[in-house]
């Protein structure tokens, strides 16, 4: 039966990162109505195959697009002053007593309209489009109020009409207490619960749920109320979770299927149980580690000995992390994390879409899956961990299209 398809790339090696990296050197593949419809061995090549458009590799490697899998890409404003007074030794104290940290990000997010808050963000995006990055997800949680978070979400979804990139949102309203809501933590999660989740869900802006659980964010239980809210509109959830201490939050999360516990710094080995049970995804973020000046280093080595997945991300944000680097995250992931070129890249790969609830969809080369790819001009696939500010992408293909952002 002749093989007929959209386009074809021959004269390359690929990293399929289906069982491990699987790579197959000399290789060709094809796709049509954007999805993958061959691959393997370019000598392999069914007889009397027809492509509309040939591509020659080059010799370049092919990798599954990357996917960024935890963001906060939306938000008004920027926090360099804050991160200038801390170096000139203002403590974090007297910054949020000055109405610093979130609080400054919240007030100019509220401020700022949905077209300013699409100007600021339309840069980030950008700079993850020309790494290769094919799929992000946009958090909210800047905003802490319907309108605010409304807004935010609404961006989010505009970015992925604007750029060809899948976008998937995620509402954090459970990020922190809004001012409003001084001394009132219980009364602002039912208000997150009973309130905003159901009329943004209903908007069809929120794709998954997230929370803060730590002792500056939100308790166990009052996680454990987001959840049940979730669960009740048949939304999945994720956590931010053991970032500055041992909450449990990654044993909850996997106690409700959670897709993704993020952070994990100070994770247990109960923690780690769960998540190997459940199969969520362990997703690390090694730019709010450094920008922290983090000591404690997430359980890389019981993770892995359990055969958690572990998922790198940028975590791009204005306080603790803004970084929009994917390849630079993958060489954060190696060298203070410990871990392997391959694990970084099925990190942003494979893993990270399945952080998202995407693994039957992208992160991997497989026939029948989304034709999201990257084209790299290396000469192995670690040279995308190895180099520091490096960036070898040659072609950006989503869903079957050549999508390069300049």
């Amino acid at each position: 039966m002749m093989q007929v398809w959209d386009h074809l790339w021959n004269n390359v090696h690929l990293a399929t990162m289906d069982t491990d990296a699987g790579d197959i050197r000399d290789a060709a593949i094809a796709v049509h109505a954007g999805k993958i419809a061959w691959l393997g061995k370019e000598s392999d090549l069914p007889k009397g195959w027809q492509a509309s458009q040939v591509t020659d590799g080059q010799g370049h490697w092919i990798t599954p697009g990357l996917t960024d899998c935890h963001t906060h890409l939306v938000y008004g404003g920027n926090r360099s002053h804050e991160f200038e007074a801390r170096l000139n030794g203002v403590s974090y104290e007297a910054i949020a007593q000055q109405g610093g940290g979130i609080r400054f990000t919240v007030s100019a997010t509220r401020e700022a309209s949905e077209e300013a808050l699409l100007a600021e963000a339309i840069p980030r995006l950008r700079s993850l489009l020309k790494e290769g990055v094919t799929t992000v997800e946009i958090k909210s949680g800047y905003g802490l109020d319907i309108a605010s978070e409304r807004k935010i979400l609404r961006v989010a979804r505009r970015l992925g009409e604007i750029f060809p990139v899948r976008v998937v949102t995620t509402f954090l309203g459970a990020h922190a207490l809004p001012l409003e809501y001084h001394g009132r933590a219980d009364a602002y999660i039912r208000h997150v619960c009973d309130e905003m989740l159901p009329a943004l869900a209903e908007e069809g802006l929120v794709d998954a749920v997230d929370a803060f659980c730590e002792n500056i964010g939100f308790s166990y239980a009052q996680t454990e109320q987001v959840f049940i809210a979730a669960q009740k509109l048949g939304l999945p959830v994720k956590l931010h979770a053991e970032q500055l201490s041992d909450q449990d939050g990654a044993a909850l999360t996997a106690r409700y299927q959670g897709l993704s516990a993020d952070h994990l710094e100070y994770l247990s080995q109960k923690g780690i149980v769960a998540m190997a049970a459940s199969g969520t995804v362990a997703v690390l973020l090694p730019g709010a580690f450094y920008y922290l000046r983090e000591t404690k280093l997430p359980p890389v080595q019981a993770l892995r000995d359990a055969g958690v997945p572990m998922a790198l991300a940028t975590d791009c944000n204005p306080g603790t992390s803004p970084m929009t680097s994917l390849l630079l995250t993958m060489n954060m992931g190696c060298t203070l994390f410990r871990m392997t070129p391959l694990e970084c890249l099925q990190g942003v790969t494979v893993h990270a879409a399945r952080a998202l609830g995407l693994r039957q969809t992208t992160g991997m080369l497989r026939v029948g899956m989304d034709a999201d790819m990257a084209r790299w001009a290396i000469t192995r696939p670690a040279d995308l961990s190895y180099y520091i500010g490096g960036n070898f992408l040659s072609e950006r293909i989503f869903q079957g299209k050549s999508a390069t952002v300049s």
